[in-house]
């Protein structure tokens, strides 16, 4: 037997042997099934049935800590999970029940009160692309809460809104032409 002299790509070798045995220990200990899945983003799917009595004309899931929007259409078929913009401070957040109320492609918007006192810059915007509400808005039976759109896509799964949860154009878009007018809302 010959004596094979000691290197570093077998030490290397064998410390990531170490490292990965317990993964695969627990691994064979799993159970088959997973309750609370999670993607690599960390979104949790959620079910319509935690939320909801019935789903209506369809609802949505608004989920703050995680920064996701889940959409299930009227007949529950259709479920999605958007990554979201969340509100930036627990004092601009609202939790609680509420529903779509009117839906407009092309928003504009006007900056709220407590808006202009952070930021007395702020003026009215026509639609277009510097505007905060993206290329479609949702409006909710709260005042000056909507879901929407945004052009700056850095905020997405970010705490950066007033209040609004905001979606990529591309994805408010696709929820817009799913998503009723009395569709039930709910932010957890």
């Amino acid at each position: 037997m010959t004596n094979k002299p000691f290197s570093r790509r077998r030490m290397i070798l064998a410390a990531g042997a170490s490292l990965a045995l317990p993964s695969l220990v627990r691994a064979q200990d799993a159970p088959d099934i997973v309750e609370n899945r999670r993607n690599i983003m960390s979104f949790r799917t959620q079910r319509w049935q935690d939320h909801f009595e019935t789903l209506g004309k369809g609802a949505i899931v608004a989920d703050i800590s995680s920064r996701t929007l889940h959409y299930w259409d009227a007949d529950g078929v259709t479920y999605k999970i958007y990554p979201s913009s969340v509100p930036r401070s627990e004092e601009l957040t609202k939790r609680g029940y509420t529903q779509i109320v009117r839906k407009r492609v092309g928003p504009d918007w006007t900056p709220t009160a407590s808006m202009m006192e952070r930021d007395p810059t702020l003026a009215y915007m026509p639609p277009g692309p510097g505007n905060p509400l993206g290329t479609h808005a949702m409006y909710l039976s709260w005042p000056a809460y909507l879901i929407h759109g945004t052009h700056d896509t850095r905020k997405i799964g970010r705490q950066s809104s007033d209040g609004c949860i905001g979606l990529y154009n591309h994805k408010v878009e696709e929820l817009f032409a799913m998503a009723q007018v009395g569709t039930q809302v709910r932010l957890v």
